[in-house]
């Protein structure tokens, strides 16, 4: 099964997705799909919780999944 980028991290970080699941009332086949299909989209809502729930730097997150974006120039 392959990852998005947030599921990579939540991975990384030996994160369980039942508890963030638990603190953020964002369901759990909701944060299997962020984690699994590359076209699901994040809500912002959605990472700032999610970090909240880590206690994590959403900064941090967005980097992580997003960094690899660049600017048209």
């Amino acid at each position: 099964m392959s990852m998005t980028f947030l599921g990579k991290y939540l991975t990384g970080k030996s994160i369980n997705k039942a508890e963030v699941a638990r603190k953020t009332g964002i369901r759990k086949s909701r944060l299997s799909q962020l984690s699994t299909k590359e076209n699901t989209n994040l809500k912002a809502e959605e990472l700032y919780l999610i970090a909240k729930a880590i206690d994590a730097d959403a900064n941090e997150i967005l980097e992580r999944i997003y960094g690899h974006l660049k600017l048209n120039k």
